[in-house]
């Protein structure tokens, strides 16, 4: 096995020499053969690959091999694939990698480190934990916190430039987001499922009046003590004759057409939590419950009735003007004037002046972050402070909220983030494919 020895920073500044000269370079430079890749790394760090301006090095190579074993052993897996495998499968991501830095590079994309901390933050409250606490986590386990943040910075920019060079490259039409809609994919992905306790009482003799008698006081026994609270595997266990009682009677996640015909008509009309009268056939007598559901119409929307007065600064109002008129303006509101007829009077938003300011029943993203913060935290029927956003000062006024179905246009939104999900996936393979064929790489880690 031979390494090319050479520091990052050197192959960094030789830049694009590497394409007209690397085999002047390679035949120029020292050749270490070594018997132990780990005693190389002792002695210097060494070059598995040249990847256009950049290196891959041994180190980095032995490092993801290493946490791919310990993966490997902490998911339970009996047998791994041969270490040549593995390592030229890892060398390949290694260098996909290299490619896609130095296009963030070429691009100017970077992860500064307030973003980065943002970031890491958000990984330890995940955790459970503040940001001390993790990074003495992280020492308890013997990883160092640089490092982490470093792992962290540079799987944010793999995403960002991915983002960004692939985005570009998908298109998505009208017809294309209807042609999904209509599909019977999408309305089957879209449709309730409904998980549905089911209690089967057996009548042991049907000819038998007495038999009958008996199971239907026992039905409506069960059906009382459902109906006041008491939980429904409980008494599935102790009762059910079906094939699911030792579940408690659950019956699982069902779209309404996998749902017994029985009771699907039933199902499909009821609440959460809610237990129709008992249904008989010749196996007997049935009782179900609705335990729960989920799919498009559980989905509701929080839309908001808001108005609002803006004033913008101009070249003949300074900011200062602008933040005086909204203040009196504000007071006013607060003094007991009409907060439309202040908005007629006053507001600069030609679209909603006239209107008195009202802006409808909207989704809080609809707006900017400053309007929406203000919004989604002020009570209703109150004037807020004055707050500033990119379009001038502002005060306004929630008048109600509402919880409505998904609208259309949610539906069109859902559309149309599954087709780009699709597309992006393929894009980014071409994308990954195109770089990795386009690119000069010469890998220096080879086994003799």
């Amino acid at each position: 096995m031979a390494f090319v020895v050479m520091g990052r920073k050197t192959v960094k500044k030789m830049g694009c020499y590497f394409r007209s000269a690397v085999a002047k370079l390679v035949s120029g430079l020292l050749i270490l053969a070594v018997v132990s890749v780990h005693a190389v790394i002792e002695e210097v760090d060494a070059i598995a690959a040249i990847v256009d301006d950049d290196v891959v090095l041994v180190s980095e190579l032995l490092s993801r091999y290493e946490l791919f074993v310990q993966r490997a052993e902490q998911s339970g897996a009996t047998e791994v694939p041969p270490r040549e495998t593995v390592l030229n499968q890892l060398m390949e991501r290694l260098i996909t990698e290299s490619l896609q830095i130095q296009e963030a590079e070429r691009r100017g994309i970077i992860i500064d480190d307030e973003t980065l901390t943002d970031a890491v933050t958000s990984f330890a409250g995940q955790n459970g934990m503040d940001l001390d606490g993790f990074q003495q986590s992280l020492a308890d386990e013997g990883v160092s916190y640089r490092s982490f943040r470093e792992d962290i910075r540079r799987e944010m920019l793999l995403g960002r430039v991915q983002r960004d060079m692939v985005n570009r490259q998908i298109y998505i039409t009208e017809q294309d987001v209807a042609d999904l809609r209509g599909s019977p994919f999408f309305r089957e992905w879209v449709s309730d499922q409904y998980r549905i306790g089911h209690i089967l009482l057996r009548i042991e003799d049907p000819l038998s009046d007495m038999a009958v008698s008996a199971a239907k006081d026992m039905a409506v026994d069960i059906l009382g003590k459902l109906r006041a609270g008491e939980e429904f595997s409980r008494l599935a266990i102790a009762h059910s004759a079906g094939s699911t009682a030792l579940e408690g009677g659950d019956l699982g996640w069902r779209r309404a057409a996998e749902l017994p015909s029985l009771f699907s008509e039933t199902v499909i009309e009821l609440e959460i939590g809610e237990t129709p009268d008992p249904i008989t056939n010749a196996l007997g007598i049935h009782i179900i419950q609705l335990l729960d559901k989920r799919g498009a119409s559980m989905q509701k929307e929080l839309r908001t009735q808001v108005r609002h007065i803006l004033v913008q600064p101009s070249e003949i109002k300074s900011e200062a003007l602008a933040r005086v008129e909204i203040d009196r303006v504000r007071e006013r509101a607060l003094a007991g004037e009409d907060f439309a007829d202040l908005a007629r009077e006053v507001s600069d938003d030609a679209g909603t002046a006239l209107a008195g300011g009202d802006l409808g029943w909207r989704d809080s993203a609809d707006f900017v972050d400053e309007f929406r913060a203000v919004m989604d935290a002020i009570p209703e029927n109150e004037v807020s402070d004055v707050f500033r956003s990119q379009f001038g000062w502002h005060i306004l006024e929630v008048l109600g909220r509402r919880e409505e179905d998904m609208s259309e246009e949610s539906l069109d939104d859902m559309a149309l983030q599954i087709l780009h999900n699709r597309r992006y996936d393929e894009k980014l393979e071409e994308w990954l494919k195109q770089i990795r064929d386009e690119a000069y790489v010469q890998i220096r880690l080879n086994d003799n």
